[in-house]
């Protein structure tokens, strides 16, 4: 419903559920009800009111039989408890008496584990308690709702997501956004399908059983705590809760936070202890407030602690346990829950600060939500899916379709060394997806991509071959495997490119590992050169050319020429010269007087944390320069990119390297750069530049030039070392 419908509280509902019962059910029940008051009229045989049919009264429109607990019924005055007839808006089919249908955290059906159900009514909005739905949990679990106490600790033995409850304060459209800025960061830290996150009101929190299955409040607003709330916290961490301050002045007896106007807003450096005793270094935000010990006697700290490096050395985190039941608080006063991206951050200087340590500050996060019971481990790898065969060009496809024709086998697979792939016309679930054994599906009208659009791909293409037919795949484990197969056999103008949304087993130099989130271009593209040729005598130079051609792809469209974005030898995609944005490998064969050339290629386009993306620096710069320019997608930075690739390539092949040696180095980030070769003691040199081969150059303090292959060393660029490459 494009986010229009929206709780009293703000919350944005996740789905909306009926409840359907078939005719068997419903009789059984009508049945049940009518033996039941049957008995209780021969116990005590006083008129009863007659009933009258509700309109809203569920009809049968089939479906299994659905099992429902609810609350027993509600007796007249006259009966056993004493109490007032039900209204007439609790009346129902027949002379079954209808109970409100409650949701599974409600205090009132937690206590109803043994109870008879008479009927079930749809809930008017006005009266579902100010709880979200609980999408993973049944109405069968209601009975088995049970947090039990283990060592001091809650432990959840439902099967269902725990809660993770956010108190923004007033119910404000400030303390919205907030609330999505809070929750985001934290969804980045946990796996989201463990545990259960939503907003928590004031009202919510007087009025309904919320720490029963409370695994962690978060208390993340700047407003003051009512008296009577603070109250419901303080008893809820009794009970063995937890509780993370971000930036609140809620607190406990024995700390009172104080302000420190000159602190407030500002990047300070921060030193933080971790439960292992070890320290995290970082750049944070300060929220202008600090942690001093005030009345109420002084509390035992945990070894979670975090203070500034300044000379009061001010406390900005400090945990807290509480009561003897495990009840603990974390408590901070450094802006962990903003991105660098926030609109808070003004200073060109403080985004790089904050950018520089985001990382790290992912790091305590995760420290701090770990020790406070959450799991904080790497979310599982997804599932691999299957891999769809997509021309950038319709008048490529029937010869595309002919030559795949004369090469599979008869069961519709080209193997190789790496893998099998399984051409077919249609893709369904029974057919198993390996690493080495991947489906490719060849009907174009079946794809469907919210990632990756073939219309956007194709209006940014514009090469002679290169990027022509893509293997795509929303999961895979690396792209640098699919192409193995078809690389020496494919018609050279049918240019082959691998792209994939994630990769599981992504690839980097040497032995390092690439990791691909959603949000990264990641694509494998096969080229052809000449071994005669001016690149095919000096090879080394495709790695340069494909990190200068994402940077051009980027800053040669009007108005994004100033966006930091810079090269980085030997192959690495840098934001000015401090954090990388991507990298490049490139695998080559020599077959006959031709190099096969797989280039892999893998840059942050949108995934802001825990490093930085490019549309990251797009936002950054419209907020220094009051600009408007558009984020950026990875389908048509990649097809932008292969673009301007080919047109390198032709550039090199035609006038060599002084053909794309001067727009290379406009965009690299080690112009007059001092280094030390091979260590901290090793000869001290200036860079000065690439050599006919690509190979990088160094001038000694006696003017001697001397030279680093790009195979075995690598660029430190926060110690300005080249350094060897460990095998």
């Amino acid at each position: 419903m494009e986010d229009r419908l929206q709780m009293a509280d703000g919350l944005v509902p996740q789905k909306i559920v009926s409840v359907q019962l078939q005719d068997s059910t419903l009789k059984a029940l009508k049945d049940q009800a009518s033996n039941k008051q049957a008995q209780i009229l021969q116990q005590n045989p006083e008129p009863s009111v007659e009933s009258k049919p509700e309109p809203d009264v569920m009809e049968d429109v089939g479906g299994d039989d659905l099992k429902v607990l609810g609350a027993q019924p509600t007796e007249g005055k006259d009966g056993p408890s004493g109490r007032e007839p039900a209204g007439e808006g609790d009346v129902g089919v027949g002379s079954i008496e209808h109970r409100h249908l409650h949701l599974s955290s409600c205090h009132e059906c937690l206590e109803l584990e043994n109870s008879t159900i008479e009927s079930v009514k749809f809930a008017s909005a006005e009266k579902i308690p100010d709880l979200p739905y609980d999408h993973n949990g049944t109405l069968e679990d209601v009975a088995d709702d049970i947090c039990l106490e283990r060592e001091g600790r809650k432990v959840n033995i439902t099967g269902r997501a725990p809660n993770i409850l956010f108190y923004m304060g007033s119910a404000s459209q400030e303390s919205l956004g907030r609330f999505q800025e809070v929750r985001s960061v934290l969804a980045d830290c946990v796996d989201t399908e463990s545990y259960t996150l939503y907003r928590l009101s004031r009202e919510s929190a007087l009025r309904d059983p919320w720490s029963d299955n409370c695994l962690l409040l978060v208390i993340a607003t700047r407003e003051a705590i009512p008296e009577d709330l603070s109250q419901k916290f303080v008893a809820y961490l009794s009970q063995g809760g937890k509780v993370l301050g971000l930036c609140s002045p809620f607190t406990l007896a024995g700390f009172q936070v104080t302000s420190k106007s000159v602190l407030r807003e500002t990047v300070q450096n921060l030193v933080f202890s971790k439960a292992d005793q070890t320290h995290v270094k970082l750049s944070v935000l300060s929220s202008g407030y600090v942690y001093e010990e005030g009345p109420g006697g002084q509390l035992s700290l945990g070894k979670l602690q975090g203070h500034l490096e300044n000379e009061d050395k001010d406390r900005l985190i400090v945990q807290v346990p509480f009561g003897p039941r495990g009840g603990e608080a974390v408590l901070c006063q450094a802006h962990l829950e903003l991105p660098p991206s926030s609109s808070v951050v003004q200073a060109q200087e403080d985004f790089n600060l904050l950018k520089s340590s985001n990382t790290r500050r992912y790091e305590v996060l995760r420290e701090i939500l770990t020790t406070l019971g959450l799991n904080c481990d790497l979310k599982r790898a997804p599932a691999l899916t299957p891999l769809y065969l997509l021309p950038a060009a319709e008048e490529i496809w029937d010869p595309l379709m002919q030559w795949l024709g004369k090469h599979v086998d008869p069961e519709g697979v080209i193997k190789s060394s790496k893998l099998s792939l399984k051409f077919l016309s249609s893709y369904t679930s029974n057919i198993e997806i390996t690493p080495s054994a991947l489906p490719v599906v060849t009907d174009v009208e079946s794809f469907l991509s919210e990632n990756f659009n073939l219309e956007i791909y194709r209006q940014n293409l514009q090469t002679k071959r290169l990027g022509k037919v893509i293997l795509f795949a929303e999961v895979t484990p690396t792209t640098m495997n699919l192409l193995d197969g078809l690389m020496f056999e494919i018609p050279q103008e049918m240019g082959l490119i691998a792209i994939a949304v994630r990769q599981t087993q992504g690839k980097g130099r040497g032995s390092n590992a690439w990791l691909s989130p959603m949000g990264c271009a990641v694509s494998t593209l096969l080229v052809s050169i000449p071994l005669r040729s001016q690149l095919g005598q000096r090879i080394p130079f495709v790695q340069h050319l494909m990190s200068l051609a994402v940077v051009e792809a980027v800053r040669s469209i009007p108005e994004y020429q100033d966006i930091n974005l810079r090269v980085k030898w030997p192959n690495d995609i840098y934001y000015s010269d401090f954090m990388k944005l991507g990298g490049v490998l490139v695998n080559s064969t020599l077959l006959g007087e031709t190099f096969y050339i797989l280039i892999g290629c893998g840059f942050n386009v949108s995934n802001s944390n825990p490093t930085i993306c490019i549309n990251d620096l797009v936002t950054e710069y419209n907020k220094q320069h009051r600009a408007e320019l558009k984020p950026f997608r990875t389908d048509d930075l990649i097809a932008r990119t292969v673009t301007v690739l080919e047109k390198l390539i032709d550039t090199f092949q035609d006038k060599g390297p002084n053909g794309i040696l001067p727009l290379y180095y406009k965009y690299w980030v080690h112009s007059g750069q001092r280094v030390r070769l091979g260590g901290l003691e090793g000869p001290e040199v200036w860079i000065v530049g690439l050599d006919d081969s690509g190979v990088l150059q160094g001038q000694q303090e006696d003017g001697e030039i001397v030279t680093v292959h790009p195979d075995g060393n690598s660029f430190d660029m926060l110690r300005n070392l080249i350094i060897p490459k460990q095998q």
